[in-house]
């Protein structure tokens, strides 16, 4: 642990790491740019993918980068249209001709991160009406991690990424790196019941820094509306 940076509250710690991963910047439209560090939406949905419960969720407080920088530009073959179960059902009932890939298929570049690691540090946010003890959720993550359990594969910014995850070694030691990254999503906020609805929801940004490889995430992100 970066011991120049104490970090708030109890979080669990969890030690990610694959061959590729890209946690695309949103100003940057159809093509896909890394920020140079993974975001906290992204470990969010990371932990998600080894420990979820309806009675909590994660709230990322800091990521680590434990290996320098390495960037790697593609072109990638990508669809123009967002498919849905809902298109894939009509598809199912004769409602519809189908989907044809060849024609909604665009090239597009890709600056991407290769041979990267970091660990992940976040706390439980119980829901209302939750009884359990926060504990009781880092326990449950700590030992899917041990034993290498997930509900579903965890990925690095995008699906054809995929993740490993194991507990952190306690010789490595974040890289030694400051930038600043300029605005981050931190969560999105979809009003105080905070239900995610996908009418209203909207990404909350706040000011990103790294420092000396940690990269910390505020408790309340700056410019909520």
């Amino acid at each position: 642990m970066n011991g120049s940076q104490v970090l708030p509250g109890n979080p669990v710690a969890v030690k990610v790491w694959g061959e590729f991963a890209c946690f695309t910047r949103p100003e940057l439209g159809v093509e896909r740019v890394s920020y140079p560090t993974m975001t906290p939406t992204a470990a969010v949905g990371l932990l998600d993918a080894i420990c979820w419960k309806p009675e909590f969720r994660w709230r990322v407080v800091a990521i680590d980068t434990l290996r320098p920088l390495q960037w790697l530009q593609v072109r990638r073959n990508e669809i123009t249209s967002r498919q849905t179960a809902r298109i894939a059902q009509r598809w199912a009932d004769g409602d519809d001709e189908g989907f044809d890939a060849a024609e909604n298929r665009a090239q597009r570049a890709g600056l991407l991160l290769a041979d990267v690691a970091y660990v992940i540090y976040a706390e439980v946010m119980l829901m209302p009406g939750t009884d359990a003890h926060p504990a009781k959720y880092r326990d449950q993550l700590r030992r899917r991690v041990t034993r290498g359990q997930c509900h579903e594969r965890p990925y690095l910014g995008c699906r054809e990424f995929p993740a490993q995850f194991a507990d952190p070694d306690p010789a490595e030691h974040p890289v030694a790196w400051d930038e600043d990254l300029g605005p981050m999503v931190h969560s999105v906020y979809a009003g105080p019941d905070d239900h995610l609805a996908p009418a209203t929801a909207a990404p909350l940004f706040f000011d990103a820094h790294v420092r000396s490889g940690r990269l910390l995430v505020p408790a309340l992100p700056q410019g909520r509306r």
